[in-house]
């Protein structure tokens, strides 16, 4: 397995965007690895977009950002779009990648996987590669109910303090999703003991990311 690293200067950070579809999305997907970049780039630059914060959802929104990406934190930008609708209005989806998102030319992208089961999750993913052609994208995976996880490629491994930090986060910011039978402490940290394993990480847990192109 090759170890490779951000070309990153000392003290200098990255324009790092996160997508969400949804408020929890890039908090659950990759909310380990922004906790680790924050931490070991403290120039990081985090710009922060979710596609459906409507109601209560929109507090918790703005919360996980802010206790994830807290002074390194540019947003968010919250939009309205309904939950499961997104491919039906999609123009209008793709104009905030147009108007709102292009001109940024981030250095790093997270969004969603492309073979992910939800409509609203694809639809994102696909225009996030619509939009950024030429810049370095790592989508991230979501557990649910559809079993949709796949064989990812890429791998960061977290010190179990900050899995459970990110998993602390979700509890305190998401308070809406509680109910929901996979929206557990042990679902989190499963998944990323298991992708710990699969990169055999020193501390035995990772976020894992699928990734299309890679120049070395």
């Amino acid at each position: 397995m090759m170890h490779l690293n951000l070309n990153v200067k000392p003290g200098g950070g990255l324009k790092i965007l996160c997508m969400g579809a949804h408020s929890d999305d890039i908090e659950i997907g990759c909310g380990g690895t922004i906790l680790r970049l924050a931490d070991q780039y403290p120039g990081c630059e985090f710009h922060w977009v979710v596609f459906n914060a409507i109601g209560i959802r929109e507090a918790e929104a703005r919360r996980g950002a802010q206790l994830f990406a807290g002074s390194r934190l540019n947003g968010p930008q919250l939009k309205s779009f309904q939950d499961g609708f997104m491919p039906y209005v999609g123009g209008e989806v793709k104009a905030v990648f147009e108007n709102d998102l292009k001109q940024l030319s981030p250095d790093l992208i997270f969004t969603h996987n492309g073979n992910d089961a939800h409509q609203d999750h694809r639809l994102i993913s696909q225009l996030t590669w619509n939009t950024f052609r030429g810049h370095f994208i790592l989508e991230y995976e979501i557990p649910k109910y559809d079993g949709d996880l796949g064989r990812p490629s890429v791998f960061v491994p977290l010190e179990k303090e900050v899995c459970e930090k990110k998993i602390g986060y979700l509890m305190e910011a998401f308070h809406s999703q509680r109910t929901k039978h996979w929206f557990h402490p042990e679902t989190f940290l499963s998944l990323m003991r298991l992708r710990g394993m699969e990169c055999a990480a020193s501390s035995g847990y990772a976020e894992a990311f699928y990734c299309r192109k890679l120049i070395i």
